[in-house]
C-alpha cells in the first residue's frame, strides 16, 4: 500500500498543476510516496491517483458552524482536579464559565471540556462524578453564550447528559474503542466528532510505547476507525481525526508524527492537533513546568498550521491566537 504526503507550500506563484490543500490557501506540487517496504520517493502532484487527489483536495464541511477553511482554536476547559497542568483551577461552575468565557475573548472559537483527566497515568472516573464534574458547566455556558461546545470523554453515559445540557461535539481520546456505545450515540444524536489515536489508556500509555512505524501505524488507525464510524451512520464529513501526540507515545513518536502531519489530509477529514504544554515540548524546551510551555507550545502549533490543520488545542488562547494572527498575515 502506498501513502501520500503532500508538500505544503504557500504564496500567490504556484507551478502549474499545483493543487490546493483541503480546499484552503495552501496548496502542493509534489507528494512524497511511503511504503513500509520501499525508500520515500517524491513524485508531482499529477501522478496522484483520482480517489487520494480528490481527498487530499476536496474543501471540508464546516464543523459544529465553525469554517474549517481557516484555521480555529479550541479553548481547554479541563473541570478536573488532576489535569497534568491546570488540574483544579475550575472546579466550581462559576469559575469554569468565566474561564470559558475569557477564552472566546481571547479567540477560542470552541470550548472543550473534559472531566476526566487523560495525563500519563491518570485513573479512570467514575461516570457519575465526570457527568457531575461536566453536564453543569456546559449547561451554564450555554445559558450564557452560543459558542460550540465539545466534550471530551470516552464514555456514552457522559456525552449523552453533555449533549443534553447543550454539547456540540464527541471528542474521544480513545478513538471511539473504550465504550462501543458511544459512537451510535453520536451517529443517532446528529453530532460531529473527533476521533483520536492512543495507544493503551492513560492510566499505562507511557509504560512502553512501540509501534512498527508510527506514522503509517497511526495513519491507518485513524483510517479504520473513520471507516467504521461512518459505518455507524457518523456523516464522514462530520469527523475530525487527531494524531494523539503524546498518548502512548515516545519523544521520537510525537516528532515523527509533527514532522509529517501532512499525511493525515489523506483520510478527507478535517485534523484536529494537540500539543499545548506537552512533555516533549518541556523536555526540549528544557522548561519542567508546564504552565510555562506557552513559547514551546504556540511554536509547535504553528507547524501544524503551516501543514493545514484545521483546529489547535491549548490551553494558551489568547497568545495562541496572537501568534496565529501574524502566521496568517505572513500568508
Amino acid at each position: 500500500m502506498n501513502y501520500y504526503r503532500p508538500l505544503v507550500r504557500h504564496g500567490d506563484a504556484r507551478p502549474e498543476g499545483a493543487l490546493h490543500l483541503a480546499g484552503g490557501v495552501l496548496w502542493f506540487s509534489e507528494v512524497e510516496i511511503l511504503d513500509r517496504d520501499a525508500p520515500p520517493r517524491v513524485v508531482p502532484a499529477g501522478l496522484l491517483p483520482d480517489n487520494v487527489r480528490h481527498r487530499l483536495t476536496t474543501r471540508r464541511a464546516a464543523i459544529a458552524g465553525l469554517d474549517m477553511n481557516r484555521p480555529q482554536i479550541m479553548g481547554i476547559l479541563n473541570v478536573t482536579p488532576d489535569s497534568f497542568s491546570d488540574g483544579g483551577q475550575h472546579d466550581s461552575v462559576e469559575a469554569a464559565t468565566a474561564a470559558a468565557q475569557q477564552m472566546v475573548k481571547d479567540g477560542a472559537s470552541i470550548i472543550d471540556i473534559g472531566g476526566e483527566s487523560t495525563r500519563p497515568g491518570a485513573e479512570s472516573v467514575e461516570e457519575l462524578e465526570e457527568i457531575a464534574r461536566t453536564a453543569p458547566v456546559i449547561a451554564a455556558l450555554r445559558d450564557i453564550s452560543s459558542v460550540p461546545v465539545s466534550i471530551d470523554t470516552r464514555k456514552a453515559t457522559v456525552a449523552l447528559e453533555a449533549l443534553d445540557a447543550g454539547g456540540d461535539l464527541v471528542n474521544d481520546v480513545s478513538g471511539f474503542t473504550f465504550d462501543p456505545a458511544l459512537a451510535p450515540l453520536a451517529a443517532q444524536a446528529g453530532v460531529p466528532v473527533c476521533v483520536m489515536h492512543a495507544q493503551g489508556d492513560p492510566e499505562t500509555m507511557q509504560d512502553d510505547p512501540h509501534y512498527d512505524n508510527v506514522l503509517l501505524d497511526v495513519y491507518d488507525f485513524l483510517a479504520r476507525r473513520v471507516d467504521e464510524l461512518e459505518d455507524t451512520g457518523i456523516i464522514r464529513e462530520q469527523i475530525m481525526i487527531d494524531p494523539g501526540i503524546g498518548f502512548g507515545k515516545t519523544q521520537a513518536h510525537n516528532l515523527t508524527l509533527l514532522r509529517n502531519l501532512s499525511l493525515f489530509h489523506g483520510i478527507g477529514c478535517p485534523i484536529l492537533l494537540g500539543v499545548s504544554r506537552k512533555r516533549f515540548i518541556g523536555n526540549i524546551g528544557q522548561e519542567p513546568q508546564a504552565d510555562r510551555r506557552v513559547s514551546g507550545s504556540v511554536a509547535v502549533g504553528l507547524v501544524g498550521f503551516s501543514q493545514g490543520v484545521q483546529m489547535l488545542r491549548v490551553h494558551d488562547v489568547a497568545e495562541t491566537a496572537q501568534a496565529l494572527r501574524l502566521w496568517t498575515a505572513m500568508l
